[in-house]
C-alpha cells in the first residue's frame, strides 16, 4: 500500500509560543513523515506580513518543513486569507510548492478541487471587496515596503476588525454560497471539493447536473482539537492529533 496524502488548514498558528505550534511541529515529525504528500490549504499562520518577518517569527516551523521536504515528502502550500503574503522566500526556505487557488488534483481515485474556501463566500460582499484589494499586487508591494512595526500594527488592526465582523454578520453570510460551489463543480468538472476557511468541518453530498458530488470541509485547529485529513488509495478519514 502506498503512503497516504495528508491535508490540513486553518491552524492559525500565533507568532508567540503556543501548544498549537508544538502540535504542528509534532505532526511534521510524526504522521507527515509517513506520508507521500502534505497539502496545507491556507491560514497555517494567524498572520503573515512578509517573508522577512514571518521566517523569523516561525523559524522553528520553517526548519521542520524543510526537514520534511529533505526527507522526500512533497509539500504544497495554498495561501489563505490570513497568510496570503506568503512568498517565494518562504518557498525557498521550506521546500514547499506554492499552489494557486483553486487547484485540481486526483485524490483517492477521485477528481478533486482544492481551495482555501474564501473564494466561495460570495454572499459576504464586503469581504470579497477587501479580498480583491488585498490581493492586488501593487497594494501588496507597497505594504511589504512599510517598516516592520507599522506592518504589525496594521495586521493587528485588521484582525480586530475581522473578529468584530464575525460578531455582527449573519452566520450564513460567512459560509460558502451554494451557487458558487455548484458553479465550481461545473467549471472544473470534478466530483469532490475540499476546502477550509469556514471552520465548519463536515461532509456534504450534493447533486449537480444529475450527478452526486461531495464537498468536504477541513477542520480548524483549536486547543481542544487538532485534526488533519488522511487520504489513502481507497478511503478518506479524519484523524485527530489531540
Amino acid at each position: 500500500m502506498s503512503a497516504p496524502t495528508l491535508l490540513l488548514s486553518d491552524l492559525h498558528l500565533p507568532a508567540a509560543p503556543s501548544p498549537l505550534r508544538e502540535t504542528f511541529r509534532s505532526f511534521l515529525r510524526g504522521p507527515a513523515r509517513e506520508s507521500k504528500a502534505v497539502y496545507i490549504l491556507g491560514d497555517l499562520f494567524e498572520h503573515w506580513i512578509g517573508d522577512d518577518l514571518g521566517l523569523v517569527d516561525y523559524a522553528d516551523e520553517a526548519q521542520e518543513l524543510r526537514a520534511l521536504h529533505n526527507g522526500g515528502v512533497a509539500l504544497y502550500f495554498m495561501r489563505g486569507n490570513r497568510d496570503f503574503l506568503v512568498g517565494k522566500a518562504f518557498s525557498a526556505a521550506t521546500g514547499v510548492t506554492l499552489l494557486p487557488d483553486p487547484v485540481q488534483i486526483r485524490l483517492a481515485g477521485v477528481a478533486t478541487l482544492l481551495s482555501h474556501g474564501d473564494l466561495y463566500c460570495t454572499a459576504d460582499v464586503a469581504y470579497q471587496r477587501w479580498r480583491r484589494f488585498a490581493h492586488n499586487r501593487r497594494v501588496q508591494q507597497i505594504f511589504l515596503r512599510l517598516p516592520a512595526k507599522l506592518r504589525r500594527r496594521i495586521a493587528g488592526a485588521a484582525r480586530g476588525r475581522s473578529e468584530s465582523d464575525k460578531q455582527s454578520k449573519p452566520v450564513s453570510i460567512m459560509d460558502v454560497d451554494p451557487g458558487a460551489i455548484d458553479a465550481a463543480f461545473r467549471r472544473y468538472d470534478v466530483d469532490r471539493i475540499i476546502h477550509g476557511h469556514t471552520h465548519r468541518p463536515d461532509l456534504h453530498q450534493l447533486e449537480v447536473d444529475a450527478r452526486i458530488v461531495e464537498r468536504l470541509v477541513l477542520a480548524d485547529w483549536h486547543p481542544g482539537r487538532c485534526e488533519y485529513l488522511r487520504c489513502d488509495e481507497d478511503r478518506i478519514e479524519r484523524v485527530c492529533l489531540r
